[in-house]
This record gives structure tokens, sequence and C-alpha cells, in this order.
């Protein structure tokens, strides 16, 4: 609670600059909460969950240098990870029109648009994204916007496959672009060390298609440890998503295979890949309804359904979904 306090204490210091100086130009706390009854194995489980509690600030503090926070509140640090509960503390500086350079923590630059979504719009992860050890890591980043609408990024930081601040890093490089108005992309290739002294390749092809009031967003990753004797569709996940937008209600739907050939291991029968093992298999989704009584994303209803093949646990949620914008 202390941090709490601290952290409150420091916020309030900064919004008398913010008039002044523009320091602060978004402050912002968003919270997530929820009825959820889970059902596994014929037994009932109901419970009133608390998800999420974010405190977002961002602004500028000279001519094309900025900075964003995003912390969350609702879980905290410890000795290994200090700051694993900060998702973004990260200072660009737009050097000009095309290049930008930042650093500090933020998402590793892995493609895929389940991946980019802020944790509080989504409501059940795919293994592949909710079991990587840190998805926000400490870096430098480069972007150049070499066109409109296209941007390469780069990205060398702190591994995902190992937690906190040990030797292990990530080299990372993404595409974000667009072929047409209705079809965007977040592809990327990576490669990442893993505590076992191991170097894991992901390929992240994520596209994002919008058809009038229909959004549709197709994942899929490739994952391959080096050295592995197949790469390609032995280790992989496909992930597909829609929502239809009529007035003030969404109407969503989310689906997603995730698979790892059993004999995707080392000469000493050590997996490749810790994230979805071998021999794992399974099918996961949901479907449900989201309701904007405000016409705006400050406030938001959702009920939905969703199950797991591999945990065999069905979950209907009920929940609320607030933005407190104090700047």
């Amino acid at each position: 609670m202390k941090k709490i306090y601290l952290l409150i204490l420091f916020t309030a210091t900064l919004i008398p600059a913010a008039a002044g100086a523009k320091v602060v130009d978004s402050l912002i706390f968003d919270a997530r909460g929820s009825f959820n009854q889970e059902i596994h194995e014929g037994t009932y489980t109901p419970r009133f969950r608390a998800e999420h509690l974010n405190f977002n600030i961002a602004g500028s503090i000279a001519p094309n240098v900025s900075y964003r926070v995003r912390q969350r509140l609702h879980i905290w640090g410890d000795a290994e990870n200090p700051f694993k509960a900060t998702d973004y503390l990260c200072l660009y500086w737009d050097v000009n029109q095309k290049l930008r350079l930042y650093a500090g923590k933020s998402a590793a630059l892995i493609g895929g648009y389940e991946y980019y979504t802020p944790s509080i719009d989504v409501y059940f992860y795919s293994r592949f994204c909710s079991g990587l050890d840190q998805a926000y890591v400490f870096g430098v980043n480069m972007d150049w916007y070499f066109m409109e609408s296209q941007a390469m990024m780069l990205q060398v930081g702190n591994s995902p496959l190992s937690n906190g601040f040990k030797k292990e890093l990530a080299y990372n490089i993404a595409w974000d672009g667009q072929f047409a108005k209705w079809w965007k992309t977040m592809w990327s290739v990576n490669f990442i060390e893993d505590s076992k002294g191991g170097m894991m390749n992901y390929l992240a092809l994520g596209n994002h298609f919008v058809f009038g009031d229909v959004a549709v967003d197709v994942d899929f990753f490739n994952r391959a440890g080096m050295g592995q004797k197949r790469p390609l569709f032995t280790d992989y996940s496909i992930i597909g998503k829609l929502i239809w937008s009529i007035r003030n209600w969404n109407i969503c739907g989310k689906f997603g295979y995730e698979t790892n050939a059993l004999d995707n291991v080392d000469a000493d029968g050590k997996a490749y890949d810790r994230v979805i093992v071998p021999g794992a298999k399974s099918i996961y989704g949901g479907c449900g309804i989201e309701y904007f009584p405000l016409k705006n994303n400050r406030l938001r209803l959702h009920a939905i359904y969703f199950t797991d093949s591999g945990n065999k646990i069905h979950n209907v949620q009920i929940g609320l979904t607030f933005r407190f914008r104090v700047i």
C-alpha cells in the first residue's frame, strides 16, 4: 500500500507542473472487475474478482521528447523482477518525421494483435502469450517510418523467456504495415535467448482486417528452437478474433489452436519450447457481448463465455471496465 500512496503523491506533484509546463498531457486510471462463474469437472465456483487497476501517464518534457508510463497497481514487483508491475516506462525521441528512438520498458517486439492489445481489453489469452516469463522488457528501440503507413521497428532488450534482469537478450525486427485500407499488419521475426542457454526463433504474422462494422484479427505464431529438425508448422499457434460493432454494442468471438509436436526436443530430450511444451495440443475460444452506455470507451459492460480444451474449465463472466481521466 505504501507504493500506491507514493505513486499518488508523485502524481499530485506533477499536476501543477502540467498546467504551466505541459509536463503531463494525459493522466488516466482504468480498472476492470467481474463476477466469474467457473465450472470444472462438475464443480461450480462463483467469485467476484478485481482484475485490473492501471495508472497511465504520458507527456512531453522537451520538443520532440516524450514519455509514457503504465503501472499496474493490482500486482507487485519482487526481488527478481522489481519492475514486474510496470508495463511501460519509456522515453521517446522523435529525431524527425521518419525516425523515432526510444529506451526503457515497453512491449517485447513480437508481432500479432492479441499480443499488442492492452491486457485490460483481453478477457482470455492464448497459452503462448500468457506463458511468456515477461511480456514487457527493458531495451532500446528504433522505429523507421520509411513510407506512409509503413514502419520497420528494431529492438534489442531483455528476453521474454527469462524473468527480470538476466543475461538473456532478445533481438527483434518487426514490420508495422498496411496492404490496403482494410488490411493492416504487425509481423515480426524474433531471436530470443532462453534461461536454459538455448535460442528460440519466432515468426509472428498478425493481420487486422476491417470490413465496415466488422473487424477481424488473424494471428499466426511459428516457434522453433535452433537445431530443431522441423522448424515450420510443428510448433505454432493460430488465433482468430471477430468484433461486430452495432451502435453501442460489440458482438465478439475469439478462437485459437495451439500445438507442439512431441519430437521437438534436443539430443538430451529437453524441449526447445518451454512455453508450449512438446506434445501439447489445445483448442480454446469464447464469445460475448460488450455494451458502451456512454457511447465511448470510458465505461464498458461485458458478458462472455470462454473455455479451453487443455484445462477443461468453462467460464461465464459478467464484468465492468471504466476509465477515469484526470487530465
